[in-house]
């Protein structure tokens, strides 16, 4: 890796405020919801059920928010772009991801919708039903790329979640020529496979053309490269990246490069919440690329920052992980 960077990770995502408040089922059914749902919302639903949830948490969120924070926690210098309204949210956003150690790029824009947000209503049986509005989040486009940011960077990981646009998209492929031309490295983590299979012909060139490092569980990995099982997707995923890291949940990940092969074994952990595991993994794989380690280790830090954020609910690890390497 080179070593002239000021930063080691630069992530881009949709830019969202978790708001987090535990309600009745009577909430849930008085206000239509689907319980233990994702379901993806309008401006005027959004602002109604803001409106109606009680006393929350609310703080910065993202599948690559969270990658970029988790580095932040084990000592990496990270940066993050994305894009807030102008609004209360907004400003929770920037001041949230600031005080976890991740320098948030973007100032906020005056026109368009609010700032997007992930509504969670917590019953008391732990159930997380979730309403997610978007918003400004989404119209994320190349006026919105940081270039000397991209080109200070190691690695920028892109997020496939905010591939949905066509102005996202154009983003994607600007921030990866600053980082190709400036011999940096670029990451995707495909996100979802629903997220897949609406834009595969979007990705594979990305992939291809693109991206150095390719973050995927098993089953967003045969859809992109249309494999009945994981051992197929494997074999495409070392022909047409540099580096690939694909999740198989409790049997822990396979990483590939050329001719390696490196089968790295899920961390031992009692499993509470899902949430983040794939964003986390991301965050230690690259915390160790970007500190020259080894594929193996870097794998290893991956499935521990993993296990830690599935250890407890939420998204964001609730202890330094960087209290968790080894002396």
């Amino acid at each position: 890796m080179t070593t002239d960077a000021s930063l080691d990770v630069v992530g881009i995502g949709n830019a969202l405020v978790d708001v987090i408040s535990h309600e009745t089922d009577e909430f849930i059914a008085a206000h239509g919801l689907v319980k233990s749902a994702m379901t993806l919302i309008e401006t005027d639903r959004a602002e109604e059920l803001y409106a109606a949830m009680g006393v929350a948490i609310e703080t910065s969120g993202g599948s690559v928010a969270n990658t970029a924070a988790g580095v932040a926690s084990f000592g990496g210098r990270t940066a993050y772009l994305g894009r807030v309204y102008d609004d209360q949210l907004g400003a929770v956003f920037a001041h949230d991801m600031k005080a976890q150690g991740v320098h948030f790029v973007n100032p906020p824009v005056h026109d368009g919708p609010p700032t997007g947000r992930s509504l969670i209503v917590v019953t008391p049986d732990a159930h997380r039903t979730m309403n997610t509005y978007l918003g400004a989040s989404a119209f994320f486009c190349p006026d919105d790329v940081d270039a000397e940011i991209i080109r200070s960077a190691q690695v920028t990981i892109l997020e496939g979640y905010l591939f949905d646009r066509p102005e996202s998209q154009d983003a994607y492929w600007t921030a990866s020529k600053y980082a190709s031309d400036a011999g940096r490295r670029v990451a995707l983590t495909l996100s979802d496979l629903f997220c897949v299979e609406r834009h595969r012909d979007g990705f594979l060139p990305l992939v291809r053309e693109r991206v150095d490092i390719l973050f995927a569980n098993e089953a967003e990995a045969c859809a992109l490269w249309g494999c009945d099982e994981v051992g197929a997707a494997v074999e495409r995923a070392r022909a047409e990246v540099a580096v690939a890291c694909i999740t198989l949940s409790e049997k822990g990940s396979v990483v590939v490069s050329g001719a390696e092969t490196h089968e790295v074994p899920a961390h031992p952990v009692d499993v509470v919440d899902t949430t983040g595991a794939g964003d986390l993994y991301a965050a230690g794989f690259l915390y160790g690329y970007t500190a020259g380690l080894p594929l193996p280790r870097c794998g290893e830090l991956g499935s521990l920052a993993a296990a830690e954020v599935i250890s407890h609910i939420g998204a964001r690890p609730e202890i330094s992980l960087a209290s968790l390497l080894d002396g």
